[in-house]
């Protein structure tokens, strides 16, 4: 028997989340069985632990697109039981179970092992949010960004997603100039290493112009919207924006001007369905490049009887920094 937070919905259409002690003959079929230690909170959380179930599509449901914990059984030769690993992406905790209880099991191809210095904690501490960041940074630097060109903005820098990478930006020896419309926010991003705070009313006006002054040498972008169509228009000649959310809307009304006229890369950022190799390659840079001592600074500690009001925090941008959800609490 182990514990799990369960979304259901009843006959009028309205969801209900509880903690819950279910059998281990719940579980999912799968290669592997991790006893999950921690998990985290994400904006698509939010959406599954909210009204209606947001991104879920069978009930009753386990939410958690993330978890780390320790291998318990494997089928799998990858994996034997005692193994740190780490799960983010797949469509876990929205298509499949989550990592919203105390034991998981999933296929191996889904798992990555915790590298080392990493802990389970630590890792959840960074989740898909810290990990679409380092994915962020990485794309940014494959496309010719160094610190030497100059200042990289980033947007919705108190998130999840915007803490880490301001974090990991700054500790690369980055200005960073971090974007945010919570004023009592600065003194963190600051902490975090953000050498400049843009208000974000500075950038939320689409302006007519395609192009302004060449400001940015870089961009993690969190929000979209008309504050990256602006953004867009600012950016200097070669640079390139990440794109990894959508806070400020799906709509883009821009022009294709700065792509043409001065050779603007705009990135793509996909955590989901990245192949396991980028995986890897991420989660060992994540380890090396982010100082945990600033990682730990992030961290708000919650238990699973929290996540319900948590979930509808962060779908009001109410949530600064990470959650790291203990399920054993």
């Amino acid at each position: 028997m182990f514990k799990a937070l369960v979304v259901e919905k009843d006959t009028d259409g309205v969801t209900h989340a509880s903690v819950q002690v279910l059998a281990e003959d719940r579980l999912p079929e799968a290669e592997v069985t991790v006893a999950v230690e921690y998990s985290t909170v994400n904006y698509k959380d939010g959406l599954c632990l909210g009204a209606g179930g947001g991104l879920v599509r069978n009930w009753p449901h386990v939410p958690g697109i993330d978890f780390a914990g320790t291998v318990e059984a494997s089928s799998d030769a990858r994996y034997k039981p005692g193994d740190k690993v780490v799960l983010t992406g797949w469509r876990v905790g929205e298509a499949h179970w989550g990592g919203y209880a105390q034991k998981a099991r999933v296929r191996a191809d889904w798992l990555v092992p915790l590298p080392k210095g990493l802990t389970t904690r630590a890792a959840m501490a960074v989740g898909t949010a810290g990990f679409t960041a380092m994915l962020a940074v990485m794309a940014l630097e494959d496309h010719g960004l160094t610190p030497a060109k100059g200042e990289v903005l980033v947007t919705g820098a108190a998130g999840g997603v915007g803490s880490v990478a301001t974090a990991i930006l700054a500790h690369l020896g980055y200005q960073v100039a971090a974007v945010t419309g919570r004023p009592e926010t600065e003194g963190y991003l600051r902490e975090l290493g953000a050498s400049r705070i843009v208000p974000r009313a500075e950038l939320a006006e689409v302006v007519k112009r395609p192009l302004e002054s060449e400001l940015w040498a870089g961009c993690v972008d969190a929000v979209g919207g008309a504050m990256l169509a602006r953004v867009l228009g600012q950016m200097k000649y070669g640079a390139s924006v990440a794109a990894v959310g959508l806070a400020g809307g799906a709509a883009l009304p821009a022009t294709v001007v700065p792509f043409l006229l001065r050779g603007v890369n705009l990135l793509g950022i996909d955590s989901v369905l990245r192949p396991y190799a980028d995986r890897v390659r991420a989660w060992e840079r994540i380890a090396r490049d982010l100082p945990m001592a600033k990682l730990e600074a992030m961290v708000q500690p919650a238990t699973l009887a929290d996540l319900p009001a948590l979930g509808a925090a962060i779908l009001q941008g109410q949530v600064k920094g990470r959650v790291v959800v203990d399920v054993n609490a």
